[in-house]
């Protein structure tokens, strides 16, 4: 027997809330977009970060559409962590995970056409991306055979958390040696931080509702990769407003990671 709601109001508030983060996370994707568009340019973007942010958001849709629509992988889970559990997976977690592959892909084929230096995916991202996959290969063979479905699922958690953790660090490390945010939109990362706290706060309100915690550990990397990513966020906040803010980037610029046919302008307009 499947759990329900014992509150409306919680149920109503719960929906609310994960269509919430799913707007703010959903919108996060184009600024960044926008603005490579607008600049016809992918200078200042790491391309580290957006080919292991492929990797992490397709694991991640591997997650939420399993566990949402197999009713074997649900069963599962209620064996595992109680007959009255709720599936933490929501229909605004399958929806995102849809979208956020899909505009990440198009942010990779904008690195493809547009302007991009002497910027390259590094030999490291190559590396951790051949790990990943494989890993996921050979887990799936091992859970094909056993059916061990549930645990498979926990590859991919672990994987989407290692991307999670591993992708912003090129950035970050970017925006530190040229001492500048150009060309890395800030509104994705204002957006991105909203929806975290959407998320946390959606979790909430179903424990509150059930009386019980376990779906903040029975979707333990949904909770991580929240608590990553708003790390990380303010990490970009605090790189873009007080460490390197407007008024230093419009005074120096980073001639090296320029775009060459904008030099004369600045790049200041991020989205």
């Amino acid at each position: 027997m499947s759990s329900s709601w014992n509150s409306e109001p919680l149920h109503v508030s719960y929906e609310a809330l994960g269509w919430f983060a799913f707007v703010c996370w959903s919108i996060s994707f184009y600024p960044q977009v926008i603005l490579n568009f607008r600049r016809k340019s992918v200078v200042g973007l790491n391309f580290d970060f957006i080919v292991l942010n492929l990797t992490k958001h397709t694991a991640y849709l591997i997650y939420n559409a399993s566990l949402y629509f197999s009713s074997t992988i649900q069963k599962q889970y209620r064996e595992k962590y109680g007959e009255k559990e709720m599936i933490p997976v929501a229909a605004n977690d399958v929806a995102f995970s849809i979208h956020a592959v899909l505009l990440t892909a198009i942010s990779l084929f904008q690195i493809a056409i547009y302007d991009r230096g002497s910027q390259k995916i590094s030999k490291v991202a190559y590396g951790i991306l051949l790990v990943a996959w494989s890993t996921a290969a050979v887990c799936f063979f091992i859970a094909l055979h056993n059916h061990h479905w549930l645990w498979l699922l926990s590859i991919f958690t672990a994987i989407q958390i290692s991307m999670t953790v591993i992708k912003y660090i090129p950035q970050a490390v970017m925006n530190f040696m040229r001492k500048s945010t150009d060309g890395w939109s800030i509104g994705n990362i204002l957006l991105d931080f909203s929806g975290g706290l959407g998320n946390y706060l959606q979790m909430a309100v179903q424990s509150i509702d059930q009386g019980s915690w376990v779906n903040f550990y029975g979707n333990i990397g949904k909770l991580l990769i929240s608590l990553v990513s708003v790390f990380f966020d303010i990490l970009f906040m605090i790189q873009h407003y007080l460490l390197y803010p407007a008024s230093k980037r419009k005074s120096k610029t980073s001639p090296d990671l320029d775009n060459p046919k904008s030099s004369n302008r600045q790049l200041s307009d991020n989205v």
